[in-house]
């Protein structure tokens, strides 16, 4: 301990990685604990998933970030427990459990993957919350093809090569649009040698009547179009109620053959926020005063998709990536206000907009909730904003030409097939009942 007051942050995600980049230079010791040692871009998951790009060029090394800040510490572990009234937390480290103190805690956990309940699509399903989410997905599609291009069984093929995707939030239609793409500009030219007959399905389901909720109606429908347009099959109105390892069963009595659902239909907070000792609101989200810090804790703080503060329309703000950057920033300031005995400043959300791609010159963006784009336009501009975004000039760099590469040539270079059976035990039961 050096006697400086001592900021413990939880969570290496854009909340967490901006309030330790505000401590940078500040006369404070600040201590980064995440249970990877990088930080992810995570709205190009769906990206490594289809083999667009690569695992490396999406995540940034966290000590790489910091190494030049003296004051600032990164600890690669778990944490387990938090004693709000020792101060200090617990972290499960591979050196074992280690107890670090606090002076001011900010906990920027984010979310997980919401199967509300459903036990067989968590078994059955994959989520794509992080980079290991990513290339076990990359891995399934692709080891299924392989097996589908060698099987003569009609409805087994058809099987493999049905891909459904549930959400139609900006993930799920981004996914659901990706992967079409990599059937239809890669793997179809390459199987097509061996099994003429082999076509891939990419399936859509959302529970709602429209894609896109919160998306003006001009937009919702010009996403649904675009993806139909591409070759994705667009199901509303369809919800999931059974999953099986080779079908998956809908409320409204039919029924799709497939080995993969990737499940984008929600998420909650991570289950680290039931240790902060507060009533949690809807969602499992923190409640937290305007200055981001948690009601009833006067030295921890909540930022992020684990925040729960409400705007000028009593409605929570959403789990976005700029409404945690901006409230990870705060909280940081709002700290060293305190410690100067400045007065602290309330959460005020710049909202430039949202945006959603969908595939090749396919996208829609509502800009600054005035400008509408759809098409070429909207993909230019989700284009550029996620190039800049990326952290580290290698990353924009590998990215670009990852992009310009699939433009041109049509072609995704990342399709390794990489060993993760370990940890993939729906990936190795699916296998199984296809052999």
């Amino acid at each position: 301990m050096s006697g400086k007051p001592r900021v413990v942050i939880v969570g290496g995600g854009f909340a967490g990685l901006y309030a330790a980049r505000t401590f940078a230079k500040a006369q404070v010791e600040v201590l980064l604990i995440d249970r990877n040692n990088f930080h992810t871009f995570t709205p190009l998951l769906y990206q490594v998933a289809t083999c667009a790009l690569d695992p490396s060029s999406i995540a940034y090394p966290l000590r790489t970030i910091f190494r030049k800040h003296d004051n600032v510490a990164f600890l690669m572990g778990t944490v387990t427990d938090i004693d709000t009234v020792e101060k200090h937390i617990i972290v499960e480290t591979a050196a074992g459990p280690v107890i670090e103190p606090y002076s001011h805690l900010i906990v920027a956990t984010g979310t997980v993957t919401n199967y509300f309940g459903q036990a067989a699509i968590e078994k059955h399903g994959f989520g794509l919350k992080n980079l290991d989410d990513a290339v076990i997905l990359r891995n399934h599609i692709l080891s299924l093809f392989e097996r589908a291009a060698w099987v003569n069984d009609t409805g087994v093929r058809d099987a493999l090569t049905t891909l459904v995707v549930v959400g139609g939030g900006p993930t799920g239609i981004e996914t659901a649009g990706a992967l079409y793409e990599l059937y239809n500009y890669v793997l179809k030219n390459e199987y097509d040698s061996v099994s003429p007959k082999m076509r891939a399905r990419v399936i859509l389901l959302e529970a709602l009547p429209q894609l896109l909720g919160p998306y003006p109606e001009r937009l919702q429908k010009a996403a649904k179009k675009q993806l139909e347009s591409l070759g994705v099959e667009v199901m509303l109105n369809a919800m999931v109620s059974d999953v099986e390892p080779d079908t998956i069963y809908l409320k409204d009595g039919r029924s799709i053959r497939t080995h993969t659902l990737v499940w984008s239909a929600g998420v909650k907070t991570s289950p680290l926020v039931q240790k902060l000792g507060v009533e949690l609101q809807k969602g499992g989200r923190v409640p937290v005063e305007p200055n981001m810090r948690i009601v009833g804790q006067p030295d921890i703080y909540a930022v992020g998709d684990i925040a729960y503060l409400l705007d000028e329309e009593d409605k929570p703000y959403p789990q976005l990536i700029p409404v945690a950057k901006q409230q990870g920033i705060l909280a940081a300031n709002n700290i060293l206000n305190a410690m100067a005995g400045k007065p602290m400043s309330t959460f005020s959300y710049s909202d430039r907009g949202i945006m959603a791609t969908i595939g090749r010159s396919r996208a829609v963006a509502w800009i600054f909730y005035r400008i509408q784009l759809t098409g070429f336009l909207a993909w230019l501009a989700w284009l550029f904003l996620h190039l800049v975004a990326l952290l580290g000039f290698r990353n924009r760099l590998s990215v670009f030409i990852s992009w310009i590469w699939n433009y041109l040539t049509y072609d995704r270079s990342v399709r390794l097939i990489l060993d993760t059976s370990k940890d993939n035990q729906p990936l190795k039961e699916m296998a199984d009942e296809t052999t």
